[in-house]
C-alpha cells in the first residue's frame, strides 16, 4: 500500500535545532507545509552534500511556509556533533530528528533493516498532516533540492487550486491542466 494521502503516523523524536534538543512529533507536521528527508548517517560522504544543498535553499523554502527536517537514525547528541564539526553541517538552519528507535524510518518505510540505517527517503507533507510527494534513492544517489523546491510549489498549487493538475516539468507561473473528458487522447 502506498503512503501517499496518508496521514503521518504518530511518533515521539528528540531533534538538535538552533543550539537546543526539542521534542518534535506528528503534530508538528500539521498547519504548514514540511519536509521529511531522510538520510543514512551523519559523518558520511553523499549525506553532507544533501543537507547543505537543503541549507542553502533553506529561505526558499522557509518563503513558502515549508519547515525542512532531517532524519537518520543517529541519535540527536550525534547530530550536534556533526553540526559543530562541520562546516556543511553546521549552517543548517532546520532541525536534524534522531530516530536511534528506528520509528519514524519504519513509520515512513524507508528503513534497511540489515543496516539498522535509513534510505535516502523524501517526503512532502501538506498542512493537514498528509503525505503528498515520496521519493526513494539508492545510497550513492545524492538529492537535489532546486528540484525539490519545484515539486513543493507543484503540490502547493494542486492544493490550493482544486481541479487542477501540473504537467511534466511544471514551474510556477506555468500553465496547468484542468482535466475533463473533452482533454482525453488530446494531449
Amino acid at each position: 500500500m502506498s503512503l501517499i494521502n496518508t496521514d503521518v503516523k504518530p511518533f515521539q523524536a528528540t531533534a538538535y535545532y538552533d543550539g537546543q534538543f526539542i521534542d518534535i512529533s506528528e503534530k508538528n507536521f500539521k498547519g504548514k507545509w514540511s519536509v521529511i528527508f531522510f538520510y543514512p548517517a551523519d559523518f558520511t560522504f553523499v549525506c553532507p552534500t544533501e543537507l547543505g544543498d537543503l541549507a542553502d535553499h533553506y529561505a526558499e523554502f522557509q518563503a513558502l511556509n515549508v519547515e525542512i527536517y532531517g532524519v537518520s537514525t543517529d541519535t540527536h547528541f550525534t547530530h550536534k556533533a556533526w553540526h559543530d564539526t562541520s562546516d556543511v553541517i553546521g549552517k543548517i538552519q532546520y532541525p536534524l530528528i534522531g530516530d536511534p528507535t528506528w520509528t519514524l524510518a519504519r513509520n515512513f518505510e524507508v528503513l534497511i533493516d540489515a543496516e539498522g540505517l535509513a534510505d535516502r527517503g523524501t517526503f512532502v507533507i501538506d498542512p493537514d498532516g498528509k503525505i503528498q510527494i515520496i521519493e526513494i534513492n539508492a545510497g550513492g544517489i545524492g538529492r537535489d533540492a532546486a528540484e525539490l523546491l519545484r515539486k513543493v510549489k507543484a503540490a502547493q498549487y494542486v492544493y490550493t487550486h482544486p481541479g487542477e493538475v501540473c504537467p511534466a516539468k511544471w514551474k510556477e507561473g506555468d500553465v496547468t491542466i484542468a482535466p475533463s473528458i473533452d482533454l482525453v487522447g488530446k494531449i
